[in-house]
Order: structure tokens, then sequence, then C-alpha cells
């Protein structure tokens, strides 16, 4: 039943991602590798089965209520199998992929995850459903007999039983532990690939894997040459290294002129695609407000998210740093006092606060911040009266823009400057908001009225806050935490990572205008900074884009196991157990060609990967204290 069920999961999510696969032989292969995975896990949630028939007293089926009750359950298991199969459907639906690290996350945060399906989703409808078809499959599976000729199978010795129950869980648990994930040979087509996994056996690779440890899993350089590499790359924003320690990043970036300390509200919108924007993509019209705040902003045009969750693009957005492999340092122990661009404000004077709509201890946000210097405001924290709307996932966003709008108001009349980051929810499933805001309907319109609610809620915190007497000393950050949609044809699908970055300062702190040098999100903090003309010392690996050779530009992006580099035409991606593939990148077509990797751009993207990896696992990221940075800038910088 196992294997039947898991075959007919894959054929049913070949038919819904038909226009995606390649319809070649390697569908073939994808299947003939499905199956073997397929045995892989049958063979492990076989094992109770296994020793419950092995153990169980001679002549155990003999009686109807002990048939009845092995039938009662064979249907829950029917029920189960067929459950995960709907399962599977809907998290393929909603991110191209079979189960992976974060169906893991899922679950852990079970209250949130299963108040989103309950309101995303006809759960009696589905219930149902899967009722009746595990009825159909018994009733069928009683027709053909073979479960009477099993109850009527002559009861064999217990020394037999032994016998053969040892010997099958010797093959279920030698099978089951020799097959293993890296087996899986790479496709040119990711979903040909996600097709050639077992949902089951996925979910609980990711779990096993959800810590990978740089150095065991990927290819590396001598400490040494890692860290010269990395130090030599990220100075190239005319930054200045610091110090003799060869295994440390820690420069200083000097600007000229006056500093600006301006408020810095930054607002960090769930997974906003570029492809939402008209000024990305013409034929959307859902974020007319953003279209219109980008024409008096300075925009970035080739900016792209580190990865493809949120702890992701908090992770790059605080710490400028590339994404370690298996969970986000968000989510990670030992994630203390770390060097933030909130530890650079502090230095500077500024109150920081994390203002999200949901609950915080969702992804460990609330520790992370709390932990890292940011006074934390979140749903926990406001008392009833003040939410107007919410779904399990969080507030509505002009809830959350109003308890920024109160912030901002208390910060401004302490005279202190602040920066805030303010982390939106609406635009997530089940993507409902207050109906009569726009003109399409809250849930039935899904993610395209999600996204038009969230513009329609920025236009309408800015009008406001232009009323206030701090606006004109304000400057805005809109940005993404990450893409919509991860799911592609590649193993790191590079067009799904193009994101929005929009700074708005209405006191003309920062010109309007386009930059369009290739930037990911572990460059948004220098680049901010160096924007305001601040003078400081730097842990971050992030550059100040408009310092550097255009040609010199890249852009970090990953998975929580695949780490890519990308470099004008050139992509190189890190897989387990340190493989490694570089492409020729076409950005009109979005198609990955395999080429020879160079050496030397393979070694930059260890660096990079390598060097992050171990300054978090040394606790060397860590923030400075105000004794070090005076001491740090007064300092002679070496080249």
């Amino acid at each position: 039943m196992f294997l039947a069920i898991s075959w007919l999961t894959r054929f049913a999510l070949l038919v819904k991602a038909a226009h995606d696969v390649t319809w070649t032989l390697s569908l073939l292969a994808a299947f003939f590798w499905g199956t073997l995975y397929d045995l892989g896990a049958a063979a492990f949630v076989s094992l109770p089965l296994i020793v419950l028939l092995t153990v169980l007293p001679a002549g155990w089926f003999q009686r109807r209520w002990q048939q009845a009750l092995a039938n009662i359950g064979g249907f829950i298991i029917l029920y189960l199998l067929l459950f995960g199969t709907v399962s599977e459907w809907t998290f393929w639906d909603e991110f191209g992929v079979r189960f992976n690290f974060i169906a893991v996350d899922y679950l852990v945060y079970t209250t949130e995850v299963i108040g989103n399906i309950r309101e995303s989703y006809n759960l009696p409808l589905i219930f149902g459903g899967v009722l009746a078809g595990a009825a159909v499959c018994q009733w069928i599976l009683g027709r053909t007999g073979m479960a009477a000729r099993w109850f009527a199978a002559p009861v064999e010795p217990l020394s037999r039983r032994l016998k053969a129950g040892s010997l099958w869980l010797v093959i279920a648990i030698g099978f089951g532990s020799v097959l293993g994930s890296e087996w899986l040979p790479n496709f040119k087509n990711n979903f040909n690939r996600e097709l050639a996994k077992n949902g089951l056996w996925s979910l609980f690779g990711a779990f096993w894997h959800n810590a990978l440890e740089y150095d065991k899993f990927y290819s590396t350089l001598p400490a040494d040459e890692a860290f010269r590499v990395v130090r030599q790359e990220i100075a190239r924003d005319r930054s200045v290294t610091l110090g003799d320690d060869p295994h440390d990043v820690l420069r200083v970036v000097r600007n000229p002129g006056p500093e600006q300390k301006p408020n810095v509200i930054q607002i960090t919108v769930e997974s906003l695609s570029a492809d939402f924007l008209s000024i990305f993509n013409r034929a959307s019209h859902l974020t007319p407000n953003l279209e219109e705040i980008a024409a008096q902003s300075l925009v970035f045009d080739n900016f792209y998210a580190t990865g493809t969750r949120t702890d992701r693009g908090m992770e790059a957005l605080t710490l400028a740093v590339p994404p370690t492999p298996g969970r986000s340092i968000v989510k990670r122990p030992r994630n203390e006092a770390m060097f933030t661009l909130g530890s650079v404000f502090r230095s500077k004077g500024y109150d920081t606060a994390f203002i999200y709509g949901g609950f915080g201890y969702f992804d460990n946000m609330n520790y992370f911040f709390g932990h890292n210097g940011y006074r934390v405001i979140d749903r926990t924290g406001v008392p009833k009266e003040d939410i107007t709307f919410a779904n399990v996932w969080g507030v509505c966003d002009e809830d959350l823009f109003r308890w920024t709008m109160r912030e901002a108001d208390a910060s401004a009349a302490t005279g202190k400057p602040f920066h805030y980051f303010v982390m939106t929810t609406s635009n997530h499933r089940p993507y409902t908001f207050p109906e009569g805001k726009i003109d399409l309907p809250s849930k039935i319109s899904g993610r395209p009225g999600a996204v038009k609610y969230t513009d329609f809620a920025i236009g309408q915190f800015l009008r406001e806050a232009a009323k206030k007497p701090w606006f004109k000393n304000t400057v805005f950050v809109i940005v993404a935490d990450h893409c919509a949609s991860s799911a592609g044809k590649t193993e790191l699908p590079v067009q799904n990572y193009h994101i929005p970055l929009i700074i708005f300062s209405p006191g003309g702190h920062i010109a309007p205008g386009h930059i369009r040098t290739l930037t990911s999100q572990v460059d948004y903090a220098p680049t901010l900074l160096g924007l305001l003309n601040w003078t400081y010392p730097s842990r971050f690996f992030g550059r100040d884009i408009r310092q550097i050779d255009p040609k010199d530009a890249r852009a970090l992006v990953g998975t929580y196991q695949k780490l890519g580099l990308l470099r004008a035409e050139d992509f190189l991606v890190l897989k387990p157990v340190r493989q490694q593939t570089q492409y020729r990148y076409n950005r009109a077509t979005y198609a990955l060609t395999e080429k020879p990797i160079d050496p030397a751009f393979q070694a930059e993207a260890v660096s990079y990967y390598q060097t992050a990896s171990d300054l978090y696992q040394q606790q060397r990221y860590r923030e400075l204290t105000a004794e070090e940075i005076q001491s740090a800038l007064a300092a002679p910088a070496k080249p």
C-alpha cells in the first residue's frame, strides 16, 4: 500500500507540474530513483509492524474481534497514507518541492501552521474526502480477498517467526540505512529531481540534516587562505582592514563629509517578489503606492534575496552575512550580542526596535532581536483592543503600521533618533485582510489581493507619517524578506530571488535615482550606512555597493543546503557532500548551462561561506564595545 500510494502521489505531482518538467527520458529516471526512495521509506515505516507480527501470540488473528482490530488498523494506515498525499499536494502547490526543511519547521511551530491551514483550506471537505478515499481503498482491498487469505494463513511457530522477523528487520534497516539522499543524481530540471524523491524520506532527511557543519559537508580551503580571499573581496568598497588577526574580517569604513543621522524605518515586506511591481514587471498592477514612492526614491534594480525564508532575510538584513548551511543564525544557539546593523545604529546614539505583527517566538525572532539590543514589540505586547483584524499569522498591516507610528512619536518626543525593523505579515497565507480596503476580496483573491492590500497599507502609513514633525527627518526603506516563490527548473532558480529595495528620503538625505549594480541583501546594511556618510568599524560581509567596480559585484543566494555565488553571467553552487557546479547564467531566459569550474571563482565562493560559518562557530562575529570602536577608529589601518 505504501509503495502504491507513493507512486500515485508522484504521478499526481507530475500532472500538476506538467508545464514545468522536462519530458525526456530523465522522467523515467526520476520514477526509477523515486521507487528506490519509496522502498527505503517503506522499509523504515514497516519496522513497527514487523516487530508486532513477530511477537504477537500464535493464533492472534483467528478470532473475529482480532480481525476487526486488524482491519481498523489497516484503515488508519490507509487514511494516514492518503492524508500524506494530500499534504504533499498542498506543499507542492505552495513551494514547488517535496517535503523539505520548511516542512520540518512547520512541525515545530504547530500553532501557527495548524491555524494557517485551518484558515486557508476547507478542512471538513479535505478530511471527508480522505476518509471516503480510505474507505474505497479498504473496500477494494477486501474485494481482492488478500486480507482473508492472510487471516487464514497457517500459524507459524515462534522460533520460525523470530527468524523471519529478524531477517526482515535486517533487510529493512540495512536497505534504509545504506540508501542515502546523496545518491540522488543531479537533474538538469529541478522539478524532475523533486519528483525523484519520496516525501516522507525527504522530510526525515531534512530533519536529520537541519544543522550542517560547513567543514564536514562542503568544499574548504586552508583557513588562512579562505580569510585572505574574503578579506580582499569585502575590502573592494575602499574599506581597510584592522588588526593583526588573520582570521577576522574587522575593517574600518570611512566616508567623507558630515554624517547624517535621520531616523530610519525599515519596512520588511513578507514575500514581496520584484515581479509584483510594475517597475520590474509591466504586466503587474498590484502596487500603485509603491510605484509612486519608487518614482521619488533610490531604487535598486538588481537586488537579490539571500534565501527563501523570512529568517534568512532577517539574517542578511541585520547581520550582513552569507547564509550558513542548515538553519539560519536567527534560529541557531549562541546568536546573542552579534555585530548587527542595529549595533552600529546604537553606537551612534539610536534607539532600535523590532516591530512585528505576529507572535515573535515563531522562528526565534524575539530571542534573536531581544538578545541583540533591539526593543521587541509584537502581537503579545499590545492590548487586544489595539488589534482590529488578525489571522493566525499576524495582525493586518494597518495595525502594524499604527503601532510603528506610535513608537515613532514616542521616540521623537525624546529627541533620540530611531531605527526600526518592521516586519509585515499580511502577504502570507491565508491572505486575509480587512474587507473594503482595496478592490479585491480577502482570501479568495489569494496572493494578488494580499500584495495589493500591503501596498495600500504602506501608502496609507506614509501619508499619515507625512503629517508628523519627524517625517522629513526620516528615511523609509522598503525591502522584501524573500520572494513569493522559490520553485524553479534549476537547482537554484536565480530569478526567484529578485526582490525590490526602495529607499525613500522625503527630507533629501538620500537622493533618488537607480542603482543597477548586482547586489544582494548582505550589501544592504553597509550601502545604507554609506549613503548616510557614516564612518564606523565593520564586520559586515556586505559592501557599500556604490564604492565597488560593477564587474566585481556579486550576489550570495542559497537554500538550507545549496549555497550560490552569482557574478555577471557566472553562477557557482556549493552542495553537500563537497560538490560544486558552475553555470553560465542567461539573464534573458534564466537558463543555467553547466560549464567548467573556474578555480578562482570557486575559491571566492568557498571563502565567503567557510569564513562566515567559522566566525559564527567560534563566536567571533560579535558586537564591538564602545572602547573597541574608539580604538578601531584611532588605530592605523592596514591596506
